[in-house]
């Protein structure tokens, strides 16, 4: 690693591609001939309306999305959409949601707030480690949206195989996944990432909504702020957006597209977990925390068993240079997040210091 920079394993803000950081720093205090920082820029400036506008259209690219879907970049997190979800999209005042995890958990209590919600698969009995057969849910017709988080952060899995919501909406939570493989826009009504995790610096949200979706019939006590439709006719410009997290992460966008797009991000992230994951499986004190066909690309939770083993991992993790090892306090032991900006070799040296770690540990 350049720069004296360690291998940062945090599930979030997370490690961006140094190639990126590069570009920023070097446009850091002139923006191309602009005479300032693109954080002084006024939002309602043509050279920032450029940069939106170059953001999105790479993002459209990079995802092949339709032209009736609208791309939306909305200041916040997940908190945040986890209410917009319920109070945009629950016209019957009914969702369904699948439990699989601490930020399904999350999205649940939120929407509870605004409606109905049905709990229609959970995989709680067996502490989340697994994603819930979904093929043939029961659904209520009356329900608005189908819910699913596509990779649980904390926990460690993902869905390799979408819910058949019969017909009705699905929304997706992809914070943690967004942009690593390939995506059909076209089998979401909404999907929406916190881009802090695998994009860019936090403090927004990307939202992908089909315009059947938009609602301009909602709560009329419903802020201003959190309609989606606010957002939709104003090109996410209706008040000053997070400038800076639409600038990195259009350069993250760019990056990705001259890395040769999801096909080749998904094929380096499957090289990438499966070191890991080859390691965990061999290994006699290390144990991963889920079952192998739903395990994330993005996180990997593990465990040695021994709470005080596990802190004696993650205090000679630092000690060797390595950074946010220990796991969810929900959830507990280690948990590495290797998302896109994580080299192959921040992975391969993981493993070598647990191997090493092992090998002095056992008996």
């Amino acid at each position: 690693m350049k720069y004296g920079r360690t291998f940062n394993f945090s599930a979030g803000p997370a490690m961006m591609p140094e190639p990126v950081l590069e570009e920023i720093r070097d446009e850091m205090m002139n923006y191309r001939g602009s005479g300032m920082c693109v954080m002084e820029m006024s939002h309602r400036s043509k050279v920032f309306q450029q940069i939106a506008d170059e953001a999105e259209a790479d993002l459209r690219k990079l995802m092949h999305i339709p032209d009736n879907y609208k791309v939306l970049f909305i200041q916040g997190g997940g908190t945040v959409q986890f209410a917009m979800v319920a109070m945009n999209l629950m016209k019957n005042g009914k969702a369904c949601y699948v439990e699989t995890g601490a930020w399904s958990k999350k999205a649940i209590a939120e929407a509870k707030k605004f409606g109905e919600v049905d709990v229609i698969a959970s995989s709680k009995d067996k502490n989340f480690s697994y994603i819930p057969d979904c093929s043939d849910l029961d659904i209520p017709d009356d329900c608005d949206y189908v819910y699913i988080c596509e990779n649980e952060t904390i926990n460690g899995t993902t869905w390799n195989k979408l819910p058949n919501t019969k017909g009705h909406v699905l929304v997706s939570d992809q914070s943690s996944m967004f942009l690593s493989r390939p995506c059909n826009v076209s089998d979401y009504g909404l999907i929406w990432a916190g881009v802090q995790k695998n994009v860019g610096p936090a403090g927004m949200a990307v939202v992908i909504i089909r315009e059947d979706l938009i609602r301009d019939d909602l709560d009329p006590k419903t802020p201003i702020y959190l309609m989606y439709k606010t957002h939709a006719d104003n090109g996410s410009m209706y008040n000053t957006p997070n400038c800076w997290a639409i600038y990195c992460c259009g350069k993250v966008f760019k990056y990705l597209l001259n890395m040769g797009g999801l096909e080749e991000m998904e094929k380096r992230n499957i090289e990438k977990a499966k070191v890991l994951y080859d390691f965990l499986d061999s290994s006699k004190l290390f144990k991963g925390a889920v079952v192998p066909q739903d395990r994330s690309l993005m996180n990997v939770p593990f465990v040695t068993g021994d709470k005080d083993l596990d802190a004696a991992v993650v205090a000679a993790s630092k000690e060797a240079g390595f950074d946010n090892l220990k796991g969810h306090k929900s959830v507990g032991g280690l948990r590495a997040s290797i998302y896109n900006a994580m080299p192959k070799e921040g992975v391969e040296a993981l493993v070598e210091f647990l191997t090493k770690f092992e090998a002095e540990h056992q008996a």
